[in-house]
């Protein structure tokens, strides 16, 4: 694992419980309809640059550099909220997402290839 200078917050950054590669899992959400769009890798610098510029930065793994959603493609997601989960293994990132998410230019990452699953009851509903 290589480690990136960051400049995020000491007590943000002793929160995360990150990979192996120092990435915490990033999960972009529209903000007012609560629709997934994607999931991006963050590190402690992505996120200090989400949390201070407003635009969703993540880490590309393959790139091994930052990217800005939106800076090539004009698809881009401004930041409405950020919040951390309950172990600080991953973020939820609100955005108001301009354009398509997905690098394919779909809306969304997860409508193209819907699983076929069954699909059961709560013992208790519809009681």
């Amino acid at each position: 694992m290589s480690v990136r200078p960051s400049n995020l917050d000491p007590k943000i950054a002793d929160r995360l419980k990150r990979d192996p590669n120092g990435l915490v899992a990033a999960i972009a959400q529209q903000h007012d309809t609560g629709e997934v769009l994607m999931l991006g890798w963050m590190d402690d610098e992505a996120l200090h640059r989400t949390l201070t510029t407003g635009r969703c930065t993540f880490w590309s793994r393959s790139r091994q550099e930052y990217w800005v959603k939106g800076e090539t493609s004009g698809h881009q997601q401004w930041v409405k909220s950020v919040a951390l989960d309950c172990d600080g293994d991953a973020v939820l990132v609100r955005v108001d997402q301009v354009g398509g998410a997905c690098h394919t230019g779909d809306r969304t990452c997860w409508d193209a290839d819907v699983l076929d699953a069954v699909v059961g009851e709560r013992p208790d509903a519809g009681s």
